[in-house]
């Protein structure tokens, strides 16, 4: 211990991770265009089986989070990075921290998102067994997010909807990735 009292390096805890990414998925429908609709894919496998959540995936070896969640797309909901039905592609300027207890992790998660055109639909993979999109009202998005199983989760949507929605966001152009040069 240092005279100042902190450790100069740790001695144990929690491992830190960032290989796992966060996929927001959103649509406008034309039928109502003041309403963005966020899909939601349920577990169909461990962990988390039973739940309702974004897309999420593990980075595989030399992979960057971009490539990543754009792997994951393809795997899960069948949207490839070429297709026409991909509108835009941002990232979040949050990362979700959050701790797994039953591996004594703390992961932080890079976080993305994807816009379609509104009648695009997902083709799920084996590890989904059911998808829903969450129409969120501009003028009550709390009734949305309740549908949002983490606390991180329901801080990503008011990202999505402040920043990435509105067409006039400043930090929108600066999020922007193209999918093409990833």
């Amino acid at each position: 211990m240092s005279e100042d009292g902190y450790r100069p390096e740790p001695v144990g805890g929690a491992r830190i991770r960032a290989d796992i990414v966060d996929i927001y998925v959103f649509r406008v429908p034309q039928s109502n265009p003041g309403a963005v609709e966020l899909l939601l894919l349920e577990r169909a496998t461990e962990p988390l089986a039973k739940t309702w959540h974004p897309l999420m995936g593990h980075m595989e070896d030399g992979e960057t989070a971009p490539r990543t969640a754009l792997r994951e797309l393809a795997e899960e909901t069948g949207l490839v990075r070429d297709d026409p039905a991909l509108l835009g592609f941002w990232a979040l300027e949050q990362v979700h921290p959050y701790y797994v207890a039953e591996i004594d992790c703390v992961v932080l998660s890079p976080r993305f998102v994807v816009q379609v055109t509104p009648f695009w639909e997902p083709t799920l993979n084996e590890e989904h067994c059911a998808h829903e999109w969450v129409t969120v009202l501009s003028a009550d998005p709390a009734a949305a997010l309740r549908r949002f199983l983490w606390p991180g989760q329901k801080r990503a949507v008011q990202e999505i909807l402040t920043e990435i929605v509105p067409a006039d966001s400043p930090a929108r152009a600066q999020l922007a990735i193209d999918p093409r040069g990833v």
